[in-house]
């Protein structure tokens, strides 16, 4: 595939003006594909992550774990040594969330994996973004596959909850991806980019907002999308908030990859320019391997 180098305005003071070749045919259908009026190829640099200079690891503990077990893996990563440039985050189980909330180092902020889509009350099963704050909870994830395919939450509902959660102070971690048959069908953009808009409708701010990008094929799976492969997507979305929110907010917001990222190919990922962090969920189980994850962020850095 040729390269061609091109020269064009960067994201003003928020990402360093650093010039990086990419794909010319490949922005091309992008632009395409999201009706940017211009073709000219858009620019953004490495080494800056986002609005907080930060690289971001979130791990998801899913339904996973016992109070010895996880008894264990805080007191790992109580001791593990994390570099200190990531916003680093971990989601138990609701039953725990107390739990790790109240042993768990400062270092490492909690995230609920759910929040119900207004204030608490006759709603029974459900837990409340009040209720979540009440324990010490700083972000919440919301749009995650699990979700949306064997829950059956469609983008307007999982856009209302993140706005709910936003507009009560709770960060959000907001998550797309496609199925393996519509990425086969190469609908990869759109549909990233209709889960991306039902959230961009809704959310009174982005300042809190981290996107996570995960391929559904890939996440439990043990296939890992390439870097390439990761980092084409992690450039539209760029793109799409661009054209659809701001400059700014494109440039600011972290976007993520999770799908089967583990110790071992975490730093190849992270040298990709548009990924911004992690969305961990079996390796964060392992607190010796999440904390590989997390200083993976070195990665970036030479890369820069």
């Amino acid at each position: 595939m040729e390269m061609v180098a091109t020269s064009c305005p960067h994201f003003t003071g928020l990402r360093p003006t650093l010039h990086t070749p990419r794909s010319q045919s490949f922005l091309q259908h992008i632009n395409s594909q999201i009706r940017l009026s211009s073709p000219r190829k858009p620019c953004r640099a490495v080494a800056a992550m986002a609005g907080s200079g930060k690289f971001f690891v979130g791990g998801n503990w899913k339904c996973n774990g016992t109070k010895d077990s996880i008894t264990k893996l805080v007191s790992d990563l109580n001791s593990a040594k994390l570099e200190s440039d990531v916003d680093v985050v971990v989601s138990p189980p609701f039953v725990y969330l107390d739990m790790v909330s109240s042993s768990l180092t400062d270092r490492i902020k909690v995230s609920a994996q759910n929040s119900w889509i207004g204030k608490g009350g006759a709603f029974t099963g459900e837990i409340s973004v009040e209720q979540l704050k009440d324990i010490g909870c700083k972000w919440v994830i919301h749009g995650h596959s699990e979700r949306r395919h064997i829950i059956g939450e469609d983008d307007q509902f999982i856009g209302k909850k993140a706005a709910y959660a936003l507009n009560e102070g709770l960060g959000v971690i907001a998550c797309i991806g496609e199925l393996l048959e519509e990425r086969e069908a190469g609908k990869t953009f759109d549909v990233c980019f209709r889960q991306l808009k039902a959230f961009a409708d809704v959310v009174p701010s982005w300042d809190n907002v981290v996107i996570a990008y995960e391929p559904v094929w890939a996440i439990g799976t043990g296939k890992v999308a390439t870097p390439q492969q990761a980092q084409e997507v992690h450039v539209a979305v760029r793109i799409w908030l661009k054209k659809n929110v701001s400059e700014e907010v494109a440039s600011k917001t972290r976007i993520i990859y999770g799908g089967s990222v583990n110790g071992s190919n975490c730093g190849e990922l992270a040298k990709q320019e548009d990924i911004d962090g992690f969305l961990v969920g079996g390796a964060s189980l392992k607190g010796p391997e999440f904390a590989t994850i997390v200083n993976s962020v070195t990665s970036k850095k030479v890369a820069a």
